[in-house]
């Protein structure tokens, strides 16, 4: 009977000393997660973040309804790193970066931050914001390539993590033709952040040009990566030299 007895109390405490070893290893995972992610977006602890997004070009001060789910799948990042966010206007913003991490989400025509952000930072990006109907309206300009709009069956978004320094806190632009693009980038961002870490290193920048396919038919759910644009978004295009003048 004593044999018994102390059999089960070995048992017994077996199986608390794996429950407890269980409980500290999913722990230490969880944990060291979360600091890869923390590392990854440059949102320790009760830090701050801007989400600064576009103006709709149909209301005064309204923010486009996909612009809105873009800032939905990305305010679930910020709460899921234990930090907070202050939505602003992209008129609005009057600040440098680095200090705070950024998400900036929008067009240049309707987010002036974007705007500057593209030409401090992505010199070797332009972006048609001619307003006259044409093939290339709203086109894509990187490097040497054309990435041409066709509404509803083919849109391109810029997907980028940009930082000032080693120091400094990265700004994220999601850049697209159309605003289902950018819920799409941002969901994109969500969900293959740890493989962008592993690839570009938690501090990397890089620059990905994305396309969204037949969103008439599936919205923002059919994403394909057209590439790693990083080099010739980054690299200013040499000048066109003006024709010369006749004698």
């Amino acid at each position: 009977m004593g044999d018994v007895s102390t059999l089960v109390i070995a048992v017994a405490a077996t199986a608390a000393a794996s429950a407890v070893l269980g409980w500290f290893l999913r722990s230490w995972a969880a944990d060291r997660a979360l600091r890869r992610n923390q590392r990854f977006y440059g949102l320790p602890d009760n830090s701050e973040c801007l989400l600064v997004v576009s103006r709709d070009s149909g209301a005064d001060a309204a923010v486009a309804r996909n612009d809105v789910f873009a800032l939905l799948e990305l305010a679930a990042v910020v709460k899921n790193c234990r930090a907070h966010a202050q939505v602003i206007s992209g008129e609005a913003a009057r600040q440098g970066f680095g200090e705070r991490t950024e998400f900036c989400i929008g067009g240049p025509m309707a987010n002036r931050r974007m705007a500057a952000h593209l030409h401090s930072l992505l010199p070797g990006i332009s972006v048609s914001t001619d307003s006259t109907p044409g093939p290339d309206r709203g086109a894509f300009l990187i490097g040497t390539e054309r990435y041409r709009l066709e509404n509803g069956s083919v849109e391109h978004v810029l997907l980028a993590r940009l930082t000032a320094g080693q120091e400094g806190r990265p700004v994220f632009l999601i850049c697209g033709q159309r605003s289902v693009t950018h819920q799409a980038a941002s969901r994109y961002l969500a969900k293959h952040h740890a493989r962008l870490a592993r690839r570009h290193g938690t501090g990397g920048n890089f620059v990905l040009l994305l396309r969204v396919v037949n969103s008439q038919a599936y919205g923002p759910d059919v994403v394909e990566l057209v590439g790693d644009v990083t080099r010739q978004a980054t690299t200013a295009r040499p000048k066109v030299p003006a024709p010369a003048g006749k004698d």
